[in-house]
Formats: structure tokens, C-alpha cells, sequence
């Protein structure tokens, strides 16, 4: 494994947060993140560049895009992975290596997430989106890249459905693994699980994740206790699982920048303020788009009936991964592996071909459920 190119940010915007008081409870530390990315990386056998890519002005003063590039020798479409809220580009472990086996794929920690800048984001929910959208065509430009198979997770896959909507050119496919964002906000809430009404209602006026930062030095154990199935989805492949609990920790106890966009964005928690059911419709007829999620996902599953009814003349493709969670990626890696590596080889396929995909070969909405 290599890892070049690597300069920390000098950031601003961290210094009204850091401050010496904060920093005698807060447990962030620059070196720390970067040590913890490191060991979690040394699992793969594919090597990789890793650098920041300078964006420019996007929303601050200068802002720089954490990325890790895989493979980049083929000349197969590039794949670019987009993680979800509170994540970070080493959470891809358990998919990097199958994936970048046969072509270039390339993950980054989005604007505000990670190790990448954490600049203050508008307040207006659509100017949020805008910014985020404009931070990943800088980048794409900086990266030289023409056009990618874009996969989203969760809060990542409304961000790569909103840049498709505005750059679709560049987008060749998407893939939705478990997308939140969808659906409006159920105006009769009787269906709705107590537990996502009460969590959308007490996290609305505050960051989704400040808990661990209030955590302080206790965050990896609190992250751990709350939530101890992320350590095994990892245990397979990483000799101290532990070290994932304290890679969020690192992610999220750094100034909420990222989190403060997404809760510009939300409409309670499970929602987003301006849905993609309002607007799918308006993307190119001509971008194939593969959705999946794990069977046993909290997230609302109406997205597949918004798609086939907002595009019901273009490519839609279906995968259900039986006992897989909302982090279906890390509960299921060699499923979601699968399902990503035949998405990209059809649109391989289909460019060879010089055909536009426009509805599966059948004529119909392919539909599958993967067993365990």
C-alpha cells in the first residue's frame, strides 16, 4: 500500500471550535484521524494514493477534498464512491478491494466530513445542496475525470442523485445504496416507528451527532456501546475491529461542519427538506440507476415506487440484500460488492455497444432479492 500526496489542512474554521477549553474534554486530534485511517487501510492488498485535492473557494476560503485513489491504471469507467452522514472514506474497507479489482475507483470524504475542509455551510436547504453539489464538480475537474459510475450511501446517495440532476453529462450510472432523502414527510405520522418520530423531534434544533462529541473522551466507548454491531461488521477483515468505533469518533468530534449541512437539509431526521420524489423526474432519461438497501433497513423503502413512477421509460434496476442493514455495504460486503461490480460491468457493456440504457433488456424493471 502507498499513500502519497498528503499535506494536513491548515483550517480556520477549527479554531473557533478547538479552542484550549474545549480541547481539555474534546479528544480530536489531525494525527490521530490519519493513524486510525492508516491501520484500517493496511486490511486492503490494493494500493492506493492518497492526497487533497483543492477545490477553491467552494463554500470557504479554500476548501480541500480528502481522496483515495484505487486502480487508477485502467482504462475502465472510474467508480466513485460518496459515503453517508457522520462516515469517512476507511468505512469502504470491506468493499475497495473487490471493486477496484478491474477498474480505477475513487472515494472521498465529502465537504464538512472526514479529513476533507469544514467550512460553514448556508442555512437554506437548497443552497446547502447546491454547495455540496459544486464541491463535487470541482473536484471532478481537479481530477480530471469526464464521466464516472457514481455510488451513493444513505446521505451520499441524495448527493450524487442532486449532482446528477445538475451534471448529468458526468454521470454514466448511478447507484442508490440505501438513499436517504426520497420520500416527503408523511403528513400522517400513525405509521411512522415512535422511535424515529422522537429522535426526528429532539434532533431537529441541534446536530444529529453532537452526542459524541458532548461524549468527549468517553466517544469511542459511547459509540461503541450504543452501537456495537459496527465493530463486527469488521471483524472479519481488521485485527482490532475496536479501532472502527474510534475512526467515527475522530470523524465526528471535529467542528460539526457536515453535520450542520445535512441538518440544513433535513425535514426531521428520516426526511429531507426538499425530496427527491419532487424532483426525479428531471434527470436524464439516459442515467441507468441501480437501487439496493438491506432488508432490514430503518430507511423508508418508497423510493423504489417514486423511481418507477417518476422514470418509468428509463433504466431501473432493483436489489434487495435478505438480513442486511442500512450500512448494507459493511452488513453484507460481499452481496453489495456483487451487485456494484455488475451495475458497473452493464454500463461497460452498454458503452461498447454504443447503446443508451433505457430500460432493461426484458423491457421490464428488473426486481431481486439477494439471500444470505
Amino acid at each position: 500500500m502507498r499513500e502519497l500526496s498528503e499535506k494536513p489542512i491548515e483550517s480556520p474554521e477549527k479554531s473557533r471550535w478547538l479552542s484550549p477549553n474545549w480541547l481539555s474534554w474534546n479528544k480530536y486530534s489531525e494525527i490521530m484521524l490519519r493513524t486510525l485511517e492508516k491501520r484500517i487501510l493496511q486490511a486492503l492488498k490494493t494500493s492506493y494514493r492518497g492526497c487533497y485535492v483543492d477545490i477553491g473557494p467552494v463554500v470557504g476560503p479554500a476548501d480541500k477534498i480528502w481522496t483515495l485513489s484505487f486502480n487508477t491504471e485502467s482504462t475502465k469507467t472510474p467508480l466513485v464512491l460518496i459515503h453517508g452522514l457522520g462516515a469517512g472514506v476507511a468505512l469502504w474497507c470491506l468493499n475497495i478491494d473487490a471493486l477496484a479489482a478491474t477498474r480505477p475507483v475513487y472515494a472521498f470524504d465529502l465537504l464538512g466530513f472526514g479529513r476533507s475542509s469544514r467550512p460553514d455551510f448556508a442555512t437554506d436547504a437548497l443552497e446547502t445542496e447546491k454547495q455540496m453539489v459544486r464541491s463535487i464538480e470541482e473536484w471532478r475537474k481537479e481530477m480530471k475525470l469526464e464521466r464516472f459510475i457514481l455510488c451513493g450511501h444513505s446521505l451520499g446517495g441524495f448527493v450524487a442523485t442532486a449532482y446528477a440532476l445538475v451534471y448529468p453529462d458526468a454521470v454514466k450510472h448511478l447507484i442508490l445504496a440505501d438513499p436517504w432523502g426520497f420520500p416527503e414527510r408523511p403528513r400522517d405520522t400513525s405509521q411512522v416507528p415512535l422511535w424515529i418520530k422522537t429522535l426526528s423531534y429532539v434532533m431537529q434544533p441541534i446536530n444529529p451527532l453532537s452526542s459524541i462529541r458532548l461524549a468527549g473522551p468517553l466517544g469511542p466507548w459511547f459509540i461503541n456501546t450504543l452501537r456495537p454491531d459496527i465493530s463486527r461488521k469488521y471483524v472479519s477483515t481488521l485485527i482490532d475491529p475496536d479501532v472502527i468505533p474510534q475512526y467515527i469518533y475522530q470523524c465526528n468530534s471535529q467542528y460539526p461542519s457536515g453535520e450542520s449541512a445535512f441538518r440544513a437539509m433535513m425535514n426531521g431526521i428520516g426526511w429531507a427538506m426538499h425530496p427527491m420524489e419532487r424532483r426525479i423526474h428531471l434527470l436524464n432519461s439516459h442515467i441507468p440507476i441501480t437501487l439496493l438497501w438491506g432488508s432490514k433497513s430503518w430507511i423508508e423503502h418508497s423510493a423504489e415506487d417514486i423511481l418507477k413512477t417518476k422514470r418509468s421509460n428509463s433504466y431501473f434496476d432493483l436489489k434487495v440484500i435478505s438480513g442486511g442493514g442500512h450500512h448494507v455495504y459493511a452488513d453484507k460486503p460481499e452481496q453489495f460488492n456483487q451487485i456494484v461490480i455488475e451495475a458497473c460491468d452493464f454500463i461497460d457493456q452498454e458503452s461498447a455497444t454504443g447503446r443508451l440504457a433505457i430500460l432493461p433488456s426484458d423491457g421490464n424493471h428488473n426486481s431481486k432479492i439477494l439471500d444470505t
